[in-house]
């Protein structure tokens, strides 16, 4: 069984369309002429390859790398070797990933599982769903009643596109999620397994048992979002649940009802949104934040990993800890914490006691 490669580069590039492309500055001596098919590290890089260097940490492997050519920033252009082939860039990471784009367009965004080409055999598509020419349904996936879906968009196995849902253009909807009470936009990416307009989470709790709350209203995801695997996105109860335009959310997420969530925010893997959160722009939440209900973080405020916020943001602030505070505040509070565990007799030793438990 040969190892297979699951994709292959669309073309090659030259040094002088790379250039063009990043306007990186080219080393004395390196051929504009020469041919590019594809990235790789510093370690793993041949002729044909481009490699980038942005960290201090890998600057070792500069001198001993084969690459082709090189991205580097202009502190690193002292550790190459006499001769290499670089290519001089403020941003290294950037550059390297427009050039990967270039050479793999296909990566961008997924396709058809099935090779598919229009409404494939084993689809439900409901006779008054409306399907726009150039939309792909893979084999066992389910189109409800009223589902508008647009062209170029693929919608993956399995997956459930419930009665009224709307998705526009070039969309992908990953193999096994459910959308229902949902309007998509245009070049929206759901990975596989997402759950997106199920009820919110709304009971009226009393010593007679929980009264669920109607929840009436929709998810609302606005243009050029990407959704990772296994996130949950709730529908509103009383006003729409948001996810603004460009926002990129990790894999499993959970947003509840009625979350407002601005345009290109950056929502990392396993946060929560509690209901009625109200991210302003181009807000970051660290890996496993989580938030109180009706908190509002404000537009560029960033959140760090771990932390629970209950309380509101002003936009710009990096606030980290549980709760949630000021990052030189959070900071200090840690050193404080440290030099006090380190002040106790023994410092960090163990206690001594012979408790043998596990």
């Amino acid at each position: 069984m040969t190892e297979p490669f699951f994709f292959a580069p669309a073309t090659a590039l030259t040094v002088a369309e790379i250039v063009a492309l990043t306007g990186a500055e080219p080393s004395p001596g390196l051929p504009l002429d020469r041919s590019i098919r594809d990235v790789a590290t510093l370690d793993e890089a041949g002729p044909s390859d481009l490699a980038f260097l942005d960290n201090p940490r890998y600057a070792d492997a500069l001198p001993h790398t084969r690459a082709g050519a090189c991205l580097v920033a202009p502190r690193f252009v002292a550790a190459a070797a006499e001769g290499q082939p670089l290519l001089i860039t403020r941003d290294p990471h950037r550059a390297f990933v427009a050039v990967t784009r270039a050479l793999y367009p296909a990566a961008l965004r997924p396709a058809s599982l099935f090779g598919a080409q229009g409404v494939s055999p084993g689809a439900i598509v409901h006779p008054q769903a409306r399907l726009e020419s150039g939309a792909v349904i893979d084999p066992g996936a389910v189109v409800g009643p009223g589902a508008e879906i647009g062209s170029g968009t693929v919608i993956g196995p399995t997956a459930v596109i419930g009665p009224g849902v709307r998705i526009g253009r070039d969309c992908a909807i990953g193999a096994g999620s459910t959308l229902t009470h949902t309007l998509v936009g245009d070049r929206v990416i759901i990975h596989p397994g997402c759950r997106i307009g199920q009820d919110g989470f709304g009971f009226v709790m009393g010593p007679g048992g929980h009264l669920k709350v109607p929840q009436l209203r929709r998810v609302i995801i606005q243009n050029d979002v990407e959704i990772g695997a296994g996130t949950t996105i709730d529908r509103g109860g009383t006003r729409d649940t948001v996810i603004g335009e460009g926002t990129k959310i990790d894999n499993l997420v959970q947003i509840g009802h009625n979350v407002q969530i601005g345009r290109h925010c950056v929502i990392v893997a396993q946060s929560g949104i509690s209901g009625s959160t109200v991210l302003e722009d181009y807000v970051v939440l660290g890996a496993r934040a989580g938030t109180n209900n009706h908190v509002v973080i404000g537009e560029g405020a960033q959140v760090a990993a771990l932390s629970g916020v209950n309380s509101d943001i002003p936009r710009g602030e990096r606030w980290g800890g549980a709760p949630a505070k000021p990052a030189k505040a959070w900071m200090r509070e840690l050193r404080a914490i440290n030099r006090l565990a380190q002040s106790r007799p023994g410092g960090d030793k163990s206690s001594g006691s012979n408790d043998e438990r596990d």
